[in-house]
């Protein structure tokens, strides 16, 4: 079966503004393109990759489909529109839904100052034009303040095929643990959410040392209310790279699978990024 990583970032902060990405984020800051990515699909037998959005703007978008069409690995764009506007969303889907390339929209959600910004009434129009479109939506649930949504937006657009992003980053207090696998439930009970086992490394206690041990019960976690049929592996590249390399991110995770069927396997490495995402591979 063919492997993706479903989520993964590029930017270029001399082309691009990405207001949140500041020099105290370190290894992070400064620019990451396909040409560095490539050599570490490579050795971790990663055939394609999905670019997901790092901001709320057309240039990021552009860029994105830019890298989409030069390089043969890429396999889609989630890219961004103004869902918050509905007739802006419905007049740039007639320019961006003739790409083959763009097959999702993602929102930095967790960046706006109302927790409660994706459940607005404009914003859910908005989500209704993509699932009309057939796109996706990525989720950026971050706990504690968005995850509890994901009910919501699945019974008020049902036709749209939803991904919490990093598992909606869970929280290390075992008590907030607690409510977070709950909300976690109550979202994977509604057959049009996914989620991606992406982002956990960044979730652990020690950046430098952590282990798939730190992670594995997150995974189980996700496992057991998802399904295989609707997990997906992402990198989180460049992010990830804040504890620890693509190669480690990718073994670890590995590792946590480890107990998994070949054909369960399959479904979280390929399949179900492939499916979800319709890529055709």
């Amino acid at each position: 079966m063919i492997r993706i990583d479903t989520h993964q970032h590029f930017w270029n902060l001399d082309e691009v503004a990405y207001p949140w990405l500041t020099p105290d984020m370190g290894p992070i800051y400064r620019n990451f393109d396909a040409d560095e990515l490539a050599p570490q699909l490579t050795a971790a037998g990663v055939k394609h990759t999905v670019i997901v959005q790092a901001m709320n703007s057309y240039a990021d978008c552009d860029s994105m489909l830019a890298i989409a069409a030069e390089y043969d690995w890429v396999a889609g764009v989630v890219g961004w529109l103004p869902i918050h506007d509905p007739a802006e969303t419905a007049r740039k889907l007639d320019e961006y839904g003739g790409n083959p390339f763009f097959k999702g929209v993602r929102h930095l959600i967790h960046d706006e100052p109302n927790p409660d910004w994706v459940v607005q009434k404009q914003v859910i129009e908005g989500l209704q034009l993509l699932a009309d479109a057939g796109l996706t939506f990525d989720v950026v649930a971050v706990f504690p303040d968005h995850v509890k949504h994901v009910p919501t937006l699945a019974e008020r657009v049902p036709n749209l095929r939803m991904v919490i992003d990093h598992l909606a980053k869970p929280p290390l207090a075992a008590a907030e643990r607690a409510v977070w696998r709950q909300q976690l439930a109550a979202a994977a009970e509604c057959p049009n959410v996914y989620a991606k086992v992406s982002g956990l490394n960044t979730v652990t206690a020690d950046f430098e040392n952590w282990s798939y041990e730190d992670i594995k019960p997150l995974v189980d976690t996700a496992v057991e209310l998802f399904g295989v049929e609707r997990l997906m592996f992402g990198s989180d590249w460049p992010v990830s790279l804040l504890a620890g390399d693509y190669a480690k991110v990718w073994r670890e995770t590995q590792k946590c699978l480890a107990e998994l069927s070949e054909q369960e396997l399959d479904a979280i490495l390929g399949g179900t990024g492939n499916a979800f995402y319709g890529l055709g591979l």
